[in-house]
């Protein structure tokens, strides 16, 4: 295994998406044996050069109801300088949708490796296909499920691989101004980690949808930054001839002719990283992030958000610069990044190996860790 983020303390995150398996869930709202790979096979191009699908290669169409798979990416991840994985985690007000990778994870001390959670809060709707907002499962908060779910996560938390700041179980919340109440609840989820044995837990907000806020005032501890940043896109695709732009979206607009670049959003990612890079430094504490790349027309037939100009090299430079600032900004165990993501496939945001890449991403993160 690579060493490279052990020799000065740093440790990048992967964040992990646990919905490659079937669930009965999933047979009901989209179609018996629908996994997320579902998506990703029956996805193509929108336009000349689009890179889709993305197709795995080492690691193949797994299912993660094989511990052998999550052994392998971990593995893998081990191998080019990853940390350590932070996995989605869904409650529904004690309702558990694809808990059973992680559960079995927990169960079998497998693989040996760090991990934290992330607790993706929104309503379970049909809006991320890009059909209509159908809520499948809703999101209700109250303070006695706040801690009902906090006593659902304490054995991950006292797990040995489970990540920690200061001895602190580090926690994440996706969507935390969802919650109506959400300081009493971050209250509650610290009496119960102390009363757990935890001198605290150590809670980090997610920042991307309400964004610039303290999280201190929130109840929570640090923020992180969510990449690619839609609000730091870069130009977008097609502009640099701006007649042969203006032509096209003549044409599009009067339907003459419909041009994928018009009915869904296609920018840089080499400029939106450049330009996340020159964001200024909030007054608080923000972890980073980096992306290899993002395309979720695979989900999308319209209206999906594509980055193009994401190659490996692109993004070995980003790793590169987040990793520095890290090291200038951070001190001994909150010395974190994360990465967005590991295996979000139907995203076109994955750092598992591909059939155009091959394992061109892993590398460029671990040369971006050592350079």
């Amino acid at each position: 295994m690579s060493h490279a983020n052990q020799e000065n303390g740093l440790k990048p995150i992967a964040i992990y998406l646990p919905q490659f398996h079937p669930f009965p869930e999933n047979n009901e709202w989209w179609g018996k044996g629908f996994t997320e790979w579902t998506n990703v096979v029956r996805s193509g191009p929108k336009f000349p050069g689009h890179y889709q699908p993305h197709l795995p290669a080492d690691l193949g169409f797994y299912d993660l109801r094989l511990l052998e798979t999550m052994e392998a990416q971990a593995d893998l991840a081990g191998t080019y300088g990853i940390h350590g994985f932070c996995y989605y985690h869904y409650w529904f007000n004690g309702k558990l949708l694809m808990e059973r990778p992680l559960e079995q994870m927990l169960k079998s001390g497998k693989p040996d490796f760090p991990f934290c959670l992330c607790w993706a809060n929104e309503n379970w709707t049909r809006k991320w296909d890009g059909a209509d907002q159908q809520v499948l499962i809703h999101q209700d908060y109250h303070p006695d499920d706040d801690r009902a779910h906090i006593e659902y996560l304490m054995p991950f938390f006292k797990d040995k691989r489970y990540i920690k700041i200061n001895g602190k179980p580090v926690y994440l919340m996706y969507r935390s101004e969802l919650h109506p109440n959400i300081i009493q609840a971050t209250e509650i989820w610290r009496e119960e980690a102390k009363k757990a044995g935890f001198e605290d837990i150590y809670l980090i907000r997610v920042e991307n949808f309400k964004r610039n806020l303290d999280p201190k005032e929130h109840g929570f501890d640090a923020s992180m930054e969510f990449a690619p940043d839609i609000y730091q896109a870069g130009r977008k695709y097609g502009k640099k001839n701006l007649l042969r732009y203006l032509l096209k979206k003549a044409l599009h607009n009067l339907r003459i002719k419909r041009f994928a670049d018009f009915e869904n959003k296609i920018v840089s990612l080499k400029e939106t990283a450049v330009n996340m890079l020159k964001k200024p430094k909030p007054d608080y504490t923000y972890f980073r992030c980096v992306s290899p790349c993002w395309d979720n027309s695979a989900r999308r037939k319209s209206n999906a958000v594509i980055y193009v100009e994401s190659e490996p090299d692109n993004f070995k430079k980003w790793v590169s610069e987040i990793k520095d600032y890290t090291l200038a900004n951070f001190e001994d165990e909150e010395k974190i990044f994360f990465i967005n993501a590991w295996n979000e496939w139907a995203e076109g945001c994955h750092l598992e190996p591909d059939q155009k890449y091959g394992k061109d991403y892993l590398k460029a993160f671990r040369d971006g860790l050592n350079s």
